[in-house]
C-alpha cells in the first residue's frame, strides 16, 4: 500500500549481496554478478506476470524507487499496463523531439523548394531561421498555441518596425501548421486565432510618373539610353510589359513565342509572386526589341543574362541604375513604377478593371473566377497591350495622344 516502508533499509543496502532483495508490493533490487544494482516491479496484468524497470540504485534511491512503485500501483487500479503506459509516453517524447516546428517547417520548406522561384524560397527560410526558430523551433508543433506564436514570435516582428515581414510570417506560419495538420501532427492551425492581432501593413507606394507629358520626357530619355545592350533592352521593355521587375530579369528564352499569330510570353509560376502561371501578350514594338536583342543573348537561357555570368540572370537593380543614369533618382521612378504608370493612365481610360488587374497579375480572391478571368481576358488583354504600347510610342514622339480601348470585332 502506498507509503509502505517495507523490508528494506537503508543500511541493508550499503552493501547488498548478489541476488533479489525484497521489500514489499513486488518492489525488489535485483544485484548481479557484474556489480549491477536494478530496481524492479513484480506484477500481474491479465493474469501474467511481469517486471517493470525502475531505475538504478544508487542513482534511484530507495525512497524514490518506492514512490514509482506506487504510481505503477495506481495505473494498475485504473487498468492500465505500466510498462505499456512507459512505452506510450517514451514515444510521445520522441514523436514532439522529432515533430517540432523547425523540424516540420523545414520539412515543409524542402518541399516548396520545387515550386517556389528560389529568391522567394531563400527569403521564406531565412525568415523563419531569423524570427521563427530561435523561439519557438524547439516547441512541439501541437503545442503551440496562438498566444505564443503571437507573444514569442510576432510580436518581436511588429517591436522591430518590420510590418511586411511579420504579415508574411504569419502566412509561412500557417502553411507549416496546416502541413503539419495535413500529416497527421498538429490538430489546428493557431493563425487565425490571431486575424486583427497584428498592426496593419500600410503598403509602399512605389515611386512614379503617371503625368503623360512627363512620361513622354521619360520614353525620349529611355530611348536615348547610351550603355550595355541588354540593359537598354530590359529599360525599353519595362514599360511595354510592365511585369514586375524580378519577373522581367529572369525571363528565359524558352517561354517566349514570337513567331506566333499572337506573341506571347508564358512566365511559369515558380516565377510568379502569387504562385499562378501567367501570359503577358506582346506588341509588335516588344516584339522588335526581343528580334534585336536575340542575336546576342538567343544562345544562352536568359533574355537578360548578367553582367559577368550569362549562367545568371541580371541584377535586380540594373534597370533601376539605368534610370540613375538618365537622371530619375529612386523618388521620382522605379522600376516597379511603370506598373503604376500603366495602372493608371489604364484605368483613367475606358479599359476594364478586371482587364487591367489580370495583366497585372494581381491575386484573385475566388479561384474559379479566376480561371475564368484568364481565358476570358486574354484576347482583350492583347488588345489593350497593343494599345497601350501604340500610345507610349505617341507619347515619345510628342503627341498629345488619347488612350483609346478599341473595339472587339
Amino acid at each position: 500500500m502506498a507509503g509502505d516502508k517495507g523490508k528494506l533499509t537503508a543500511v541493508a543496502l550499503k552493501s547488498p549481496s548478489i541476488g533479489k532483495h525484497f521489500d514489499s508490493g513486488g518492489l525488489f533490487l535485483h544485484v548481479t554478478e557484474q556489480g549491477g544494482k536494478y530496481w524492479r516491479l513484480k506484477y500481474r496484468f491479465a493474469g501474467k506476470e511481469k517486471l517493470l524497470a525502475l531505475g538504478v540504485f544508487p542513482e534511484v534511491s530507495l525512497a524514490e524507487a518506492r514512490q514509482r512503485r506506487e504510481v505503477a500501483r495506481t495505473l494498475l487500479r485504473d487498468g492500465i499496463d505500466p510498462n505499456a503506459e512507459r512505452k506510450a509516453t517514451v514515444l510521445a517524447a520522441r514523436d514532439a523531439a522529432t515533430n517540432t516546428f523547425e523540424a516540420i517547417a523545414r520539412e515543409w520548406l524542402q518541399k516548396q523548394s520545387s515550386k517556389l522561384a528560389k529568391t522567394t524560397h531563400a527569403k521564406a527560410v531565412a525568415m523563419f531561421e531569423t524570427w521563427a526558430f530561435p523561439w519557438i523551433g524547439s516547441r512541439p508543433v501541437a503545442e503551440i498555441t496562438p498566444r505564443v506564436l503571437l507573444e514569442s514570435v510576432l510580436r518581436r516582428v511588429e517591436a522591430a518596425g518590420k510590418l511586411e515581414t511579420v504579415h508574411r510570417l504569419k502566412q509561412r506560419c500557417g502553411q507549416v501548421f496546416r502541413y503539419a495538420i495535413a500529416t497527421g501532427r498538429a490538430e489546428r492551425d493557431p493563425t487565425p486565432d490571431l486575424r486583427g492581432a497584428l498592426e496593419t501593413h500600410k503598403p509602399r507606394n512605389h515611386s512614379a510618373i503617371t503625368d503623360p507629358t512627363k512620361i513622354g520626357e521619360l520614353l525620349r530619355a529611355m530611348d536615348g539610353y547610351q550603355g550595355n545592350l541588354v540593359t537598354r533592352c530590359a529599360l525599353r521593355l519595362t514599360p511595354l510589359l510592365f511585369v514586375r521587375p524580378g519577373e522581367l530579369r529572369r525571363a528565359e528564352w524558352t517561354e517566349f513565342d514570337l513567331e506566333g499569330a499572337h506573341p506571347q510570353w508564358s512566365i511559369p509560376a515558380v516565377k510568379m509572386k502569387m504562385d499562378a502561371p501567367h501570359i503577358v501578350p506582346l506588341s509588335t514594338q516588344a516584339v522588335a526589341i526581343l528580334r534585336e536583342l536575340h542575336p546576342l543573348t538567343g544562345r544562352g537561357r536568359y533574355v537578360f543574362p548578367g553582367l559577368h555570368s550569362r549562367a545568371r540572370p541580371m541584377s535586380e537593380n540594373t534597370v533601376n541604375l539605368a534610370l540613375r543614369r538618365l537622371g530619375y533618382s529612386g523618388s521620382d521612378m522605379v522600376a516597379h513604377g511603370f506598373r503604376s504608370m500603366a495602372s493608371t493612365l489604364l484605368n483613367e481610360q475606358v479599359w476594364p478593371a478586371d482587364v487591367i488587374e489580370r495583366q497585372l497579375a494581381h491575386a484573385e480572391r475566388n479561384e474559379v473566377r479566376a480561371a475564368y478571368n484568364r481565358a476570358k481576358h486574354l484576347p482583350e488583354r492583347r488588345k489593350m497591350m497593343q494599345a497601350w504600347a501604340d500610345y507610349l510610342d505617341g507619347l515619345c514622339a510628342g503627341a498629345d495622344v488619347v488612350l483609346i480601348r478599341k473595339k472587339a470585332g
